[in-house]
C-alpha cells in the first residue's frame, strides 16, 4: 500500500481550480432564497439600494471582516472582477487543500520505516486490537 495517487490529487486540484478560478465568474447573481426573503417588503432602485418599504434587509450591517483581503468574494486591489473572483476561489482552494493536507499528514498512520525500525509511538495499539496481538500496520 506504498502506492502514491498523485495523478488523482493533481486532477482534483486542476479540476478544483477551473471550478473555483472559471466556472465561479458564471454564478447567477441574482439572490438566493434568504436574500429573497429578507428583502420582501421593500422597493429598490436600479443600484440595489433600498428606497422604500419595512423588511429585514434594513437592520443589515458590514461583516467584522469586510475589508479582509478576500471579502465579498473577490481579491482587495484587483479592479477586475473576473480576475479578482477567480484569484480569490484559487486562494481558497489553496488554503483548504494546504489545511486539509495538513491534517492528513498529521493524523497519517506511521508504517515501518526504510531501514526496518518502527518509528516513535508505533508500540500503541490500534483500537480495536487485543492484548496479545499485534495490530495491523
Amino acid at each position: 500500500m506504498k502506492q502514491r495517487h498523485w495523478g488523482f490529487i493533481v486532477g482534483g486540484l486542476i479540476v478544483a481550480f477551473l471550478l473555483a478560478g472559471v466556472v465561479s465568474n458564471f454564478a447567477s447573481s441574482h439572490p438566493d432564497g434568504l436574500d429573497s426573503s429578507l428583502r420582501t417588503g421593500c422597493t429598490f432602485d436600479a443600484d440595489d439600494n433600498i428606497t422604500g418599504g419595512s423588511c429585514p434587509a434594513q437592520q443589515t450591517k458590514d461583516h467584522e471582516l469586510a475589508d479582509s483581503p478576500l471579502a465579498d468574494y473577490g481579491v482587495k486591489g484587483v479592479e477586475n472582477a473576473y480576475l479578482s473572483t477567480g484569484l480569490s476561489g484559487i486562494a481558497g482552494v489553496l488554503i483548504t487543500f494546504a489545511l486539509g493536507g495538513g491534517l492528513f499528514w498529521l493524523t497519517r498512520r506511521r508504517g515501518t520505516r526504510a531501514d526496518g525500525t518502527e518509528p516513535a509511538g508505533s508500540d500503541i495499539p490500534m483500537a480495536g486490537a487485543t492484548a496479545g496481538t499485534e495490530a495491523v500496520k
